[in-house]
């Protein structure tokens, strides 16, 4: 089975704040399936974090679905129900900013269209790729690399059935809103996609290379992922999304320095009372350099209670 590299785990964590744009609603239409008379359980991982007087949940979610997973069960429903503060990447109600910010930040700055960028094996791989999700080659010309190579994973996942209405932070967040919960954001729409935006072009266009060789198994690479979290399995879940990881530049910028910045709010906020739910991508409970680990760095404990 293939693995989850860094590409996909940053283009998982990116379909949250991606808006629908013209690419996407070209892409093929899911087929249709027929519905289900429930949700199907699932047993995610959940962690706790406590002292005297606070507790803190975190809990790992999956950006994207093909179906809703009734996941407000157990002690993971048992942990949001009692919470007072949710805690997510980027505040709850902030699609439309995050709509806005990709459209600005992702547009060519250097005069040149994306193809013209690459070098002809470049371009070549490219409009293959293309062609083979259904998409005019010129589609991305006036984006930046980051964007095209984005869009060369979602637009499969999109047509595959893959949709954020199913994913768990918009049901988190919908139960979060009935209950009028706090919402504190790690981080803001702008600063997500700066992660990409900043990133070295040498880097964006490995990204890109990457993507293109990985697209035909990225479905079932991304199903992998999910059957993982469903079952609990963070150990297995790691493994998908760590193996095989060649740019420590992306994991560094993505992934840990952003679990080092959670750890020390986190560890902060054991300072004042309370009941906080935190609700993440999962990839960052799991595997190397996680939060969990941030965490025991500075002497706080996590304990795994799903």
């Amino acid at each position: 089975m293939s693995c989850l590299p860094i590409w996909l785990r940053a283009a998982a964590c990116a379909f949250a704040i991606l808006p629908t744009i013209p690419a996407l609603a070209d892409a093929p239409a899911p087929v249709a399936a027929a519905a289900p008379v429930s949700p199907p359980a699932a047993k995610p991982a959940l962690w706790k974090v406590a002292d005297a007087d606070t507790t803190i949940w975190l809990f790992g979610t999956i950006h994207v679905l093909p179906e809703e997973v009734d996941w407000h069960t157990g002690p993971v429903a048992a942990a949001f129900d009692a919470a007072q503060e949710l805690v997510t990447e980027i505040p709850m109600d902030d699609v439309a900013q995050s709509q806005e910010v990709i459209t600005r930040k992702s547009l060519r700055e250097d005069g040149r269209t994306l193809r013209a960028a690459l070098s002809e094996p470049q371009r070549k791989a490219y409009e293959q790729a293309m062609a083979a999700i259904g998409l005019p080659p010129e589609a991305f010309d006036r984006n930046d690399t980051w964007l095209a190579a984005l869009m060369l994973t979602l637009i499969p996942l999109k047509a595959a059935g893959y949709n954020t209405e199913s994913g768990i932070d918009g049901q988190v967040a919908a139960r979060a809103r009935t209950r009028h919960l706090v919402n504190h954001a790690f981080e803001t729409a702008e600063y997500q996609i700066d992660l990409f935006d900043t990133l070295p072009e040498a880097t964006q266009r490995a990204y890109l290379g990457e993507v293109i060789e990985a697209l035909p198994t990225v479905k079932a690479d991304i199903d992998a992922m999910v059957a993982a979290w469903k079952a609990g399995d963070a150990d297995h879940l790691a493994q998908l999304l760590n193996e095989d990881e060649s740019d420590p530049q992306m994991r560094k910028v993505l992934i840990t320095d952003r679990n080092v910045a959670w750890a020390k709010w986190l560890e902060a906020r054991l300072d004042r009372p309370g009941t906080v739910f935190v609700a993440v991508g999962a990839g960052h409970l799991a595997g190397a350099g996680s939060v969990q680990e941030q965490l025991a760095a500075a002497g706080v404990a996590s304990t795994r209670v799903q």
